[in-house]
């Protein structure tokens, strides 16, 4: 029969074992929870039933094979029900002599667990041994606090100050091979001037004037600028978690930024490329690697088809050309004298100003502004279509030269590429305008209509901005008239209208229907500031100068995200509008 025993348990149950083995969970009657088991074999001294003849000769070999083995208990701790495990952490490490040897005094033994006899002889023996497999063991603070006792502290503090020292080097190395980085590139990032962006209103921050030309300083310098959003500035390549993608700079990339740069190259390197895929992954922001080609692609200028697009290019390019020789000797006849006349008055005043002082660059525009307006009789050129060639100028600048264009002379790329870049423009622009050309015909009627849905949606989203507005008589034509007609260009700098583009192209009607509830939320984003002003000049100054020059991509991925709620929550249910 060998030797059962019913270990304790709660609720009547028992696990039952037989030489040591579990062989079940078995229900005894009569034994309730907190009472004690029954044991039933053949032991010295104790209660229980006398073996069957025939039966002494199998206890006593059940009890010999299972000499030569742990007990169960011990054997097998990590599989006892309600046991505590090992549990290591910074506080409680594992301790091995063989790896913390030089942590002991001179002379200790290492500390070792004690293990029982295996031998067996008595079943009194046996239920000593398994008594506490319920309870909680100490072997874990007994292991502990002998490595405690064994320790010597003037080893341990010897240790951990060779391991401060270790990392302090390793920081100094990293310093030392940042510098040496900046010093190989051509102009080193800290030594750039801050420029002007959007409305030429960039200057540098107060932590950027107070810093010194340390690498330590710049460091500061750009995690206050992290920190606090402050546009890009060309001492700090990192603004935001998407700022490396989406600025105009060329700092290094993060994991996070490679990754999607990697999918866009991938996207891009098929036969033909999925448009609807490149649209989603373009509304988050288009890496500036591959930008150029992205814009060209979501703006219909070249096809998916990646065999069609070289003779795409050189077909367009041509065409473009032909209209200069075609058209553009004709800006001094009595006809066309008043367009040219107004372009060469509005190209001073578009922004950046680094580019609209270049020569070379007022040429580029004056071509593309006077041929488009020959080309469309319909609405001909109106102020503010030279805002609109701006951001397609620049990004596409962007894809031959490694610096930032503000500090670029265009002048000295090759012909070539500049003709290039000047067709490029055009006819992404001209695809552009062609979503939204009733901005531009005559009493410009879609400018009209925008401005009076986005009343009529801002009185919906935020009544008591709507009634202030209307208290103070500030009329929504008063300043949303020009974020309608420069697609917000003139309210937020430049990198950002970019990075705003990315997301337009992404939309369907991006320009025209989803710059709607963009600047719905634009306006309901200054909501504090405009219920603190209380007097209809005030208002209006503010409307017309919001300070955004220290906006970056954060600000205009918030910006976007919110436009988009709009957007679901009212796109498709055109009664909301209606009070």
């Amino acid at each position: 029969m060998g030797i059962e025993l019913f270990a304790r348990c709660q609720y009547g149950s028992a696990l039952r074992l037989v030489n040591g083995k579990r062989l079940g969970w078995s229900k005894l009657p009569g034994i309730g929870p907190g009472r004690a088991g029954r044991a039933v074999g053949n032991r010295a001294g104790g209660r229980g039933e006398a073996p069957r003849s025939g039966e002494g000769d199998e206890v006593t070999r059940a009890m010999a094979n299972d000499g030569g083995r742990k007990q169960f208990w011990k054997r097998s701790g990590s599989k006892v029900p309600g046991s505590i495990q090992h549990v290591y952490g910074a506080q409680h490490p594992p301790f091995d002599p063989l790896l913390h040897g030089t942590l002991i005094k001179p002379g200790s033994k290492p500390p070792v667990t004690p293990v029982k006899l295996k031998k067996v002889s008595t079943f009194q023996e046996f239920e000593s041994n398994t008594s506490d497999a319920w309870d909680l063991g100490d072997d874990d603070d007994e292991l502990l606090a002998m490595a405690a006792e064994n320790l010597n502290t003037d080893v341990v503090m010897e240790t951990a100050n060779k391991v401060i020292q270790n990392h302090s080097k390793l920081q100094e190395q990293h310093k030392l091979q940042e510098e040496q980085l900046q010093e190989d590139k051509p102009v080193p990032f800290s030594e750039l001037p801050s420029v002007a962006y959007g409305d030429n209103r960039l200057v540098k921050s107060v932590s950027e004037s107070h810093a010194s030309s340390s690498a330590e300083s710049v460091s500061e310098n750009s995690s206050m600028q992290r920190s606090q959003s402050l546009p890009h500035a060309p001492t700090d390549p990192l603004e935001g978690e998407e700022a490396d993608d989406n600025t105009l700079a060329t700092p290094a990339l993060t994991e996070r930024e490679a990754f999607r740069l990697d999918k866009f190259k991938q996207l891009l390197a098929g036969p033909n490329t999925n448009l609807d895929e490149l649209r989603k992954l373009s509304w988050s922001g288009i890496p500036k690697q591959v930008r150029p080609i992205t814009w060209k692609l979501l703006s219909g200028y070249l096809p998916a088809n990646v065999d069609r697009r070289e003779g795409t290019l050189q077909r367009k390019r041509k065409e473009y050309f032909a209209f200069i020789e075609q058209y553009y000797d004709s800006r001094n006849d009595e006809n066309h004298q008043d367009t040219y006349r107004q372009i060469h008055i509005d190209i001073p005043r578009m922004n950046p100003e680094s580019l609209r002082l270049q020569p070379k660059v007022t040429e580029i525009f004056e071509r593309i502004l006077f041929i488009w307006a020959i080309r469309h009789p319909a609405s001909g050129y109106v102020q503010g279509i030279n805002d609109l060639v701006t951001p397609f100028f620049v990004v596409f600048v962007c894809e031959y030269i490694e610096e930032e264009v503000e500090n670029f002379d265009v002048s000295s790329l090759p012909e070539e590429v500049l003709q290039n870049i000047e067709a490029d423009s055009y006819w992404c622009m001209s695809k552009l305008l062609d979503g939204i050309q009733d901005n531009y015909t005559f009493a410009q009627p879609g400018i009209q209509k925008k401005v009076k849905m986005l009343e009529e949606l801002v009185s919906r989203i935020d009544e008591q901005v709507h009634r202030h507005l209307d208290q103070h008589e500030v009329k929504y034509l008063q300043f949303a008239f020009r974020w309608m007609n420069n697609l917000l260009m003139r309210e937020v700098p430049l990198r950002c209208t970019i990075r705003l583009w990315d997301t337009y192209q992404s939309e369907p009607e991006g320009f025209s229907h989803f710059h709607l509830y963009v600047c719905a939320a634009f306006l309901v984003r200054w909501r504090k500031e405009i219920l603190e002003e209380r007097d209809f000049q005030e208002l209006l100054i503010f409307l017309q100068n919001l300070p955004t020059m220290h906006w970056g991509n954060e600000d205009i991925s918030v910006l976007l995200a919110e436009a988009y709620r709009l957007k679901f929550a009212f796109a498709d249910a055109p009664n909301h509008y209606k009070k």
